[in-house]
């Protein structure tokens, strides 16, 4: 079957292509638009997948929505009814959205495509598999697995906000769920409202500010037991009940009640992300981070004892959460783990497509024990020399081209030993919020300063922000605690004992900002303040150019790993098109551009001041 899975309308809108059950092609709509998390119809995302494919809308045999409108708006319209009068203001500004578009969602979608090219409204076949049913597909039918339990969390769908269940050769069935308004997701994005990041973006920074926090500290142990007294209530099986008194969410227009919270732990709401963050903030973004990790293991613990599975396979927002999957990994509940790359909303396109592929149609499913079907997440779009040749034109740029891989991946790994940060841009666009190799920008992970470099003159972000290393797959037991490969940057490990520097006994308690700038590592840019590291591990079979690059590098100073962080400036999503890749490369103070076979210096390059387009750099 033909068939085109659909994202929209929350955030990270995205579609994705799947035939005979084999994913063809996969993309954000942000790529397009420049808008990060955009939520609109992927009108550019579809176009894309059908043209990679050859095919029309009237060749599809089914456009698949990732979840159920109708049961979407039972949930509200009972939210509000029980929350009635409260919430009236929020009310008027859902309900008319909901009666005059989302309501009539089959006709919406019928128009959207009619943007796409002209095809017959009669025939096209649309369905609408449960959200959390799409997380759970997207997470089980690429795995490498026939059996495997399946764990899916995140903010809401209809009603669900995680859900148990067991996958076994192309059925899922579904075991457990838990219901909104308790839901994990929304409770660590009130926590990331809390701490003055943006809810549905600034979950990352959240998970990154948490290792400054000071673990076992009377401080951190304080803030857990308020969390847990006042605001969540934890059963053995991970199920939890949040005290409404102290969130917003479910009728008004923010996530939590910020004079409670106040209340409760003693500051108030960080309003602005330009305000300076406290050892107390830290402390508390430890304490909902262990919490979290504490639900999860009890949710995957659960999880076992419904299916008695060896295999777990993950999706979800908080599947995101690459520190709860470590330690799920490491506390050995199952022998395997596997989390679908794009876990959030972007990821239940193709996982819709892959429930109608297999539920609806019923198809036989094969899997060989070892290999995903994701093909490294490598499934958006490519352009070719042709089209890199024209954006130099267009600017004029100074490059050198580079006639085989070993002479193009020689002259960049030389050029990242000298101290240069470079910008990498090959091949298809990652699918999914993560660098992998063809949408990067790399550095040396050995230089002390590149964390800081990267994050104040590269990325114009926060500065305590960490960065992940790439690492040659062969190697990364050498490097980091991990006996197995991470393909996707979805694992957190420690940085092995052998490549740690000494620090002072009082390191732990340190000012934020004192632990940052203290020398802990000899891949000093790429491990946190607690020796932790969210490593991707690149195999020549998946990526073979960008690990022929780190086997370059790795000659020449006999280390395998590279600092990777995506290609993008803050606000803006990674880049998808060599203008896009060589405008970001201009407006930041990277040093090297790689695209294609085609090398550009920084400092080669003549003025572009009255050409390149404006950027602005918004807030995320």
């Amino acid at each position: 079957m033909r068939i085109l899975g659909i994202s929209a309308y929350y955030h990270d809108s995205a579609a994705a292509l799947t035939i005979d059950g084999q994913i063809i092609a996969a993309v954000q709509e942000e790529r397009f638009t420049r808008s990060k998390h955009d939520d609109s119809f992927p009108i550019h995302a579809v176009r894309y997948c059908l043209e990679h494919a050859g095919l029309t809308i009237d060749q599809l045999d089914a456009v698949v929505f990732y979840d159920k409108p109708f049961i979407k708006f039972e949930r509200l319209i009972e939210t509000y009814y029980s929350y009635a009068p409260k919430g009236i203001i929020s009310f008027l500004k859902a309900m008319p959205v909901w009666m005059r578009e989302k309501l009539f969602l089959r006709n919406i979608i019928k128009d959207e495509l009619e943007e796409v090219m002209v095809y017959d409204r009669k025939k096209v076949k649309i369905l609408f598999p449960e959200h959390h049913l799409s997380h759970a597909a997207s997470a089980f039918y690429p795995s490498p697995y026939q059996d495997a339990a399946i764990l899916t969390v995140d903010g809401v769908g209809e009603w669900a906000t995680a859900s148990i269940s067991h996958g076994q050769g192309s059925d899922i069935t579904v075991l457990k769920e838990l219901h909104f308004p308790d839901s994990v997701g929304l409770l660590y994005s009130a926590f990331t409202y809390y701490m003055g990041f943006k809810v549905n973006s600034g979950e990352y920074k959240l998970m990154g500010l948490a290792p400054y926090g000071i673990d076992g500290s009377e401080r951190v142990e304080h803030f857990k037991k308020i969390i847990c007294e006042k605001l969540v209530k934890i059963s053995e099986d991970g199920s939890i009940r949040l005290d409404q008194q102290y969130f917003d969410y479910a009728v008004g227009l923010r996530m939590a009640r910020d004079a409670r919270w106040a209340d409760l732990f003693g500051f108030k709401r960080r309003r602005k992300e330009d305000e300076p963050l406290t050892q107390e903030h830290c402390d508390l973004a430890l304490a909902i981070q262990q919490i979290t990790e504490d639900i999860v293991l009890k949710m995957a613990a659960e999880a076992k004892r419904l299916t008695g599975s060896d295999n777990i396979c993950l999706a979800g927002g908080v599947a995101l959460n690459c520190v709860a999957n470590g330690k799920l990994l490491r506390q050995g509940t199952f022998k395997n783990i596997w989390i679908q790359p794009a876990a959030g909303d972007a990821g239940g396109a193709l996982g819709a497509a892959l429930a109608a592929e297999y539920i609806y149609a019923g198809t036989a499913r094969t899997t060989d024990g070892q290999h995903d079907g994701m093909q490294g997440a490598y499934l958006g779009p490519a352009y070719t020399d042709e089209n890199i040749q024209a954006v130099l034109s267009k600017y004029k740029a100074i490059s050198t081209h580079y006639l085989t891989t070993e002479s193009l991946c020689n002259a960049v790994a030389e050029l990242i030993e000298l101290g240069m940060v470079a910008g990498w841009y090959q091949g298809r666009a990652e699918f999914g919020p993560r660098a992998l190799g063809n949408r990067t920008i790399l550095a040396d992970p050995r230089n002390g300063e590149m964390q800081q470099k990267l994050n104040l003159k590269i990325k114009y972000r926060e500065g305590f922000r960490p960065f992940a290393p790439s690492v040659l797959a062969e190697d990364v037991a050498e490097y980091f605690d991990l006996d197995r490969e991470s393909p996707y940057m979805l694992l957190v490990a420690d940085v092995n004992s052998n490549i740690r520097k000494p620090v002072s006994p009082g390191y732990a308690g340190k000012p934020m900002m004192e632990r940052l700038y203290t020398e802990r590592s000899t891949l000093q840019s790429v491990t946190h303040v607690d020796f932790s590291a969210r490593v991707q591990t690149v195999s020549r079979e998946t990526n073979p150019l960008y690990h022929q690059l780190l086997s370059a590098f790795k000659a020449k100073t006999g280390c395998g790993v590279l600092v990777n962080t995506s290609f993008n400036v803050r606000g803006e999503p990674p880049v998808l098109t060599p203008e896009d890749a060589f405008v970001c490369f201009m407006h930041t103070e990277m040093d090297v551009l790689v695209l294609g076979s085609y090398v550009l210096l920084k400092s080669e390059q003549p003025d572009m001041s009255s050409t390149l387009p404006k950027k602005r750099f918004k807030l995320d």
